[in-house]
C-alpha cells in the first residue's frame, strides 16, 4: 500500500483518536473541576463519583488504541444506549460517539488487512504512541494544573462546627443566621433540599411543603410562585423564635434572604468577603477577596453550594447564590442536593 492510500485508510482512525483525546481532556476538566466547586464536602467517597466520567472515557479510549475494533465496538455501544436510552435530548452526543466508535472499528479492519508487516515501523517509540501519551498526558496536566490551583482553597477552609444562630455582618448587613433544622437546609426523605416554589408556597393551605391547589402542573399549564408568594407564605415566617421549630401559624419573625443580602454576607476565613451586587445575573458579585464554602454562614459538611435567595428573576426562575459569588436562577420547581437555602432575622 503506498503512502498515500496508507494515509487515507487510517485517516479514520486517527480523527477517532484525536476526538477521543479531546473528549477524555474535557471529561478531566469537568470532573475535577466540579470535584473541587461542588463535591468537596464530607466524607472522600463523596468525590469520587466526579471521577467516574474520567475513567468512562478513558478505558474505552485505551481499549480502541490497543484493540480497534473491540474498542469501536464497546464506543458503538455506548453511543447507542445513550441514543435511545436518554432520549432527543442528547441523541445528538450517542450519534456523535456511535461514529467515532464506527471509525474505530473501520481503523482496525483496515490494520487486520495491512497485517502485522505492515505495522512494523523504524519510528521512535514516541511517536509510535503519540496517541497514548496524549490520552494520559493531557488529561493529567489539566487535573493536576486545577488541582495545585484548588487544593490550597479548599483544604484551608474554615469550619468552627457551630451550627448555631450566627450573627453575620457583611458588607453593609447585618443579620443573624438560622441554626441547624428546618430553617437551614431542611434534607428532605428524597435526598434534597425544598425547591424555591416549595419555599415560596409552604405556608398556602395545606401548610407544609406538598403540591398547592392552585399550582404546579394545571392541565397543560404550569402555574408558578410569584415574588409575592415569596413575601407572604415562604417557609420562614412560620419558624419559631429560637429558629428550631416551624410553627403552624406565621411567626413573622425569619424571612427568607434577597439575593443582594446574601451576596453581601459571603465571606472568607471568618470576615466579610467584601461583596456587592451589582444586580446582574449570571456573573460574579465583585469582592474584596474570593469568598468560600466556609463558616459561619456555610457547612462543609453538606453538598448544599448554592442559596435561594427570595428574589424571583422571571416568571419560570428563582434567584440563587453560590458560595462563591456567582449569581444566577434556575427552574423554581427545581431542587437537587446542592440548592439550598438559610432563613435570616434582623439583630
Amino acid at each position: 500500500m503506498n503512502r498515500k492510500k496508507h494515509f487515507i485508510a487510517r485517516l479514520p482512525g486517527w480523527i477517532a483518536s484525536v476526538l477521543m483525546i479531546f473528549f477524555t481532556t474535557f471529561w478531566a476538566y469537568w470532573g475535577i473541576g466540579e470535584l473541587y466547586h461542588e463535591g468537596w464536602w464530607g466524607a472522600w467517597y463523596n468525590r469520587l463519583p466526579y471521577l467516574v466520567p474520567i475513567v468512562a472515557m478513558l478505558i474505552p479510549t485505551l481499549v480502541s488504541f490497543r484493540w480497534p475494533v473491540i474498542g469501536g465496538s464497546l464506543i458503538i455501544a455506548i453511543g447507542i444506549f445513550a441514543l435511545f436510552f436518554f432520549g432527543n435530548d442528547v441523541a445528538f452526543i450517542g450519534l456523535a460517539v456511535a461514529l467515532v466508535g464506527a471509525a474505530f472499528l473501520v481503523d482496525g479492519l483496515v490494520k487486520r488487512r495491512a497485517g502485522p508487516e505492515e505495522e512494523e515501523t523504524s519510528l521512535p517509540w514516541w511517536r509510535r504512541r503519540w496517541r497514548y501519551l496524549l490520552v494520559i498526558g493531557a488529561p493529567a496536566v489539566v487535573i493536576i494544573g486545577m488541582s495545585i490551583y484548588s487544593l490550597p482553597v479548599v483544604l484551608t477552609r474554615v469550619d468552627d462546627g457551630d451550627r448555631s444562630a450566627r450573627l453575620i455582618e457583611g458588607n453593609g448587613v447585618s443579620l443573624i443566621w438560622a441554626p441547624e433544622g428546618p430553617g437551614w437546609n431542611w434534607k428532605q426523605p428524597w435526598g434534597g433540599y425544598p425547591s424555591w416554589q416549595s419555599l415560596a408556597l409552604y405556608g398556602v393551605s395545606p401548610v407544609g411543603l406538598d403540591d398547592k391547589p392552585g399550582y404546579g402542573r394545571q392541565g397543560e399549564e404550569i402555574i408558578f410562585a410569584s415574588g409575592e408568594d415569596m413575601a407572604r407564605t415562604n417557609l420562614c415566617l412560620y419558624l419559631s423564635a429560637d429558629g428550631t421549630t416551624l410553627l403552624d401559624e406565621p411567626q413573622n419573625i425569619w424571612r427568607m434572604p434577597t439575593t443582594e443580602e446574601v451576596a453581601r454576607s459571603l465571606i472568607r476565613h471568618g470576615e466579610s468577603a467584601g461583596c456587592t451586587w451589582q444586580g446582574e445575573y449570571q456573573k460574579q458579585v465583585a469582592c474584596e477577596v474570593l469568598p468560600d464554602k466556609e463558616s459561619p454562614l456555610w457547612s462543609t459538611d453538606q453538598p448544599v453550594i448554592y442559596y435561594w435567595t427570595a428574589d424571583a428573576y422571571d416568571e419560570r426562575e428563582g434567584a440563587f447564590v453560590s458560595y462563591n459569588g456567582w449569581v444566577n436562577a434556575t427552574y423554581k420547581l427545581g431542587g437537587n442536593p446542592r440548592h439550598g437555602y438559610r432563613c435570616v432575622r434582623e439583630p
